[in-house]
């Protein structure tokens, strides 16, 4: 879109308006696919972001009879995360970098219909910032949609793998990357980018189904204009659009805390052009929001409903706070986007000025209650948010656990987390004790809601760090991080857990530990059962009412991919991939010992070698009565 034309769409210039476009239908095929609980179409089985299935073959009494049914190694080692996707009778299957694609025919022994291998610069991996991960393929026209970790988005004839279109999402000369899974929404398929570390200005685009032209680009920091922020953004929560919620004290006090909460009648609003101004004393690069980082690489639901599409930003640029004072919006922020135009009905940025890595990537998960329709969110940062998904008010937002420190609560009038000043982190300060570690109390792995019981199920990492922000000069395509970490177990003495929470309190209604960190998506399904993997190579199924554990099965490698169901010819199937990476696991597999190697998971995950062998197979495994 030209940029007059975004200026006319914002209403932000010259006081005029564009004309409303035209609404356009969704694609005939997902929408019919979706409609069918055999099926398991989007990343994460409908648009709601769910993870939830109403197949209840597999049941709470007979669980215990699962076994395995079929294999399929990916021939690709690392991580494997997301999962595949199945239509009628084929199912598609991603791998880790090089990306390649299969297509299954379930009704001939999962015969191999065909296969798409990308050919991607293997220098590639060298800017994946935290290993080579795909999270999965959209489908939706007829077509097989891969974002490649090289940023190119490509369309594929589902039938035959043939290439319709490709088009150029991000340059990995610069150190932007794509880990994310394209996401298709009614006639426009939406991607994003990873390269925070490398201190790269991320964004949300929409491309069209038909041709890969590009329809709206969001960009996470930087002006109105170009972060798609119109004239009535928050006017529900306008406190929300402050130009900051904290103010600096003490000039920098390493042991008390730069910045203190504002209080709300103390807040400026409304504003402008926050993604700018609120990227203070800049003393990095120009004005430090040109590379503000906000990567987008999660799970994104729509609302059909009210046209809605839901999606979280990830960390500012760099790790070192002190380089970026204020509360760099719109890094960290959950915005609501209308589909057809990208323009932001809300946002509300729920870790104002970074100071310990907490991507506010992880999934919303939207569900209905009482007439209404809500947004869940469990942060990185500790706390899980539930909206007002209309309006983005804060219904709740609590702890996931007691353990999380770096901030005493969440104000739900101001919006404002009152951080403690014993955890801020500082130029050439260790700062210890802090919890979560950076990679929060979840991370990648989405969890799943179930509306027979109305229970949000989410894995958990139950970890801590030290934190040291470094000097570090920003230089294009070269890693921009600035600090020091090391990661060790939290004061439960085990490194995760799952949880049930009651959604409109965030209240747990039942925790169970895990030696390691829950890495894998959490499945529900309508039998009141709940799936999920582990990095030691368990499979398990729970009691969703209860928590006990049910059944397990030992994979080949640890899981960081996403449980999911499916039926064919009468009997439902569940699966998940196996190959363990990500995070959590890249250390182990590229053979990095010191404490502080992958930015702290050599240390904290040491123990993983004795549970896996490294680097990871990836391997699709498929189960059943």
């Amino acid at each position: 879109m030209e940029m007059s034309k975004i200026k006319l769409a914002l209403g932000v210039a010259f006081g005029m308006a564009m004309a409303v476009p035209m609404v356009a239908s969704a694609a005939a095929d997902q929408e019919a696919a979706m409609k069918d609980p055999n099926n398991w179409v989007h990343p994460r089985g409908q648009h709601n972001n769910q993870g939830y299935s109403t197949l209840n073959q597999i049941n709470k009494s007979n669980v215990k009879n699962v076994k395995a049914a079929w294999q399929f190694a990916t021939g690709v080692n690392r991580g494997h995360e997301g999962s595949p996707v199945v239509i009628g009778n084929m199912m598609y299957v991603h791998t880790a970098f090089p990306n390649n694609v299969y297509a299954l025919d379930l009704n001939d022994n999962q015969k191999i219909v065909w296969a798409y291998f990308p050919k991607q610069d293997p220098s590639v991996q060298a800017v994946l910032c935290c290993d080579n991960v795909s999270r999965g393929l959209g489908y939706g026209d007829g077509k097989i949609f891969l974002q490649q970790n090289d940023g190119m988005l490509v369309a594929l004839d589902a039938k035959t793998g043939a290439k319709v279109w490709d088009v150029k999402v991000n340059d990995p000369k610069v150190g932007a990357t794509n880990t994310n899974a394209p996401h298709v929404i009614k006639d426009k398929v939406l991607t994003g980018c990873s390269g925070a570390e490398f201190g790269v200005r991320c964004f949300l685009v929409a491309y069209n189904i038909k041709d890969g032209s590009q329809v709206w680009k969001a960009y996470s920091t930087g002006p109105d204009s170009e972060v798609l922020i119109g004239k009535d953004f928050n006017k529900d929560n306008p406190h929300y659009s402050a130009l900051s919620v904290y103010e600096d004290i003490n000039g920098g006090n390493k042991e008390g805390g730069s910045f203190k909460a504002l209080p709300k009648e103390k807040l400026k609003f409304p504003e402008t052009d926050l993604g700018v101004k609120t990227w203070l004393k800049p003393q990095a690069v120009k004005d430090g929001w040109q590379h503000g980082g906000g990567s987008t690489w999660g799970w994104w639901p729509y609302d059909h409903r009210t046209n809605l599409v839901y999606y979280g930003t990830g960390n500012p640029s760099v790790w070192n706070p002190d380089v970026r004072p204020g509360d760099n919006k719109w890094s960290m922020t959950i915005f609501a986007r209308d589909v057809d135009t990208g323009i932001a009905k809300w946002g509300y940025q729920m870790t104002p000025h970074d100071e310990w890595d907490y991507d506010g990537i992880n999934e919303v998960i939207l569900f209905d209650k009482g007439g209404k329709t809500y947004a869940w969110h469990h942060d990185r940062n500790g706390f899980a948010y539930t909206f007002d998904a209309h309006t983005g008010s804060i219904i709740a937002a609590e702890k996931v656990h007691p353990f999380v420190n770096w901030a005493t609560h969440v104000d739900k009038a101001t919006g404002i987390p009152h951080k403690d000043g014993k955890y801020s982190t500082h130029q050439d300060y260790n700062t210890k004790g802090i919890c979560p570690a950076a990679l929060g109390t979840k991370d990648q792995q989405p969890a799943a809601y179930s509306p027979r019981t109305g229970l949000v199920y989410s894995p958990l990492n139950h970890v801590c760090m030290t934190y040291e922000p470094v000097e570090s000069k920003y230089i294009a395509g070269q890693p921009w991080v600035g600090a020091t970490l090391t990661m060790f177990a939290g004061p439960d003495g085990v490194m995760g857990g799952f949880a049930a929470y009651d959604p409109m309190t965030n209240k747990a209604k039942w925790y169970n530990k895990e030696k390691f960190s829950a890495w894998g998506g959490a499945l529900a399904t309508a039998s009141d059962l709940v799936f999920y993997g582990t990095l030691d190579r368990w499979f398990k199924a729970l009691d969703a009412q209860t928590g006990k554990e049910l059944w397990k099965f030992q994979v080949g490698s640890g899981v960081i991919g996403n449980a999911f169901t499916y039926s064919h010819k009468g009997k439902q199937y569940v699966g998940v991939l196996s190959g363990i990476g990500g995070w959590a696991g890249v250390a182990m597999n590229l053979g990095l010992e010191n404490e502080t190697d992958a930015l702290g998971a050599a240390g904290g995950y040491k123990e993983l070698t004795k549970y896996n062998a490294a680097p990871g197979g990836g391997a699709l495994n498929v189960f059943s009565l």
